[in-house]
């Protein structure tokens, strides 16, 4: 496959790049800082762009961003792993750079898109009472600039503006950087039983192996060991 990925400096979009790069795909990633892209012999699989996927404040940032734009076309998937670590500010990474990225696939044509939120965004039942409490009263209250982006991400992907995206949303637990086992569950549209962690390299499988899964077609997926 041709694919698209956003967010290979963090630790699951390296982990991404490295596992499609090995499975053979060809890839074209997408960076603020293409130095800090984690292949040091990319190979003829791989094309770096410079670029931000929030509105350009340069000339040279508009640049950039209007070429990766025309470089959507011709790719089979587009899969996100965009973040934020800033706990302090609000941020509007995750909807605003979903937002631009889902125009871009519109206007070349591009339909099938993955992206990554959270499940920390919503506490079920089928989550332990001590995990439920440390979520609500700790986690959310922590991470409340970043769930509240998510959750602006995953309302636009369901709206009129976004029809014609295959898309799905993906919500891991707390990440590791455990080793890759290929072994995991997973809910679309329904919660995990009693989920737990996940590494980071699991989860980049899941994003990698489930790009044609019609069943997370237009689906928020839970995943967890």
């Amino acid at each position: 496959m041709k694919l698209m990925l956003f967010g290979v400096t963090g630790g699951t979009g390296a982990q991404l790049l490295t596992q499609a790069l090995a499975a053979g795909h060809q890839v074209t990633a997408v960076a603020r800082d293409p130095a800090r892209i984690p292949v040091t012999d990319p190979g003829a699989q791989l094309t770096v762009l410079p670029g931000d996927v929030l509105a350009p404040e340069t000339p040279e940032a508009a640049e950039a961003a209007e070429a990766w734009r025309q470089a959507v076309t011709g790719h089979d998937a587009v899969l996100s792993c965009l973040g934020s670590t800033d706990r302090k500010h609000p941020t509007t990474v995750y909807s605003e750079g979903t937002r631009n990225i889902v125009e871009a696939m519109r206007a070349s044509g591009v339909h099938r898109l993955l992206c990554l939120s959270s499940a920390g965004l919503e506490v079920t039942p089928a989550v332990p009472l001590p995990q439920r409490l440390v979520t609500r009263y700790v986690i959310q209250r922590l991470y409340r600039h970043g769930y509240a982006d998510m959750a602006r991400m995953e309302s636009f992907v369901r709206s009129p503006a976004a029809d014609g995206t295959v898309w799905t949303v993906v919500r891991p637990p707390m990440l590791t950087d455990g080793p890759l086992t290929g072994t995991y569950r997973t809910a679309e549209n329904a919660a995990l039983e009693r989920p737990k962690s996940l590494s980071r390299a699991d989860l980049a499988h899941y994003l990698l192996t489930h790009v044609d899964d019609r069943r997370a077609h237009r689906a928020v997926v839970e995943i967890a060991y």
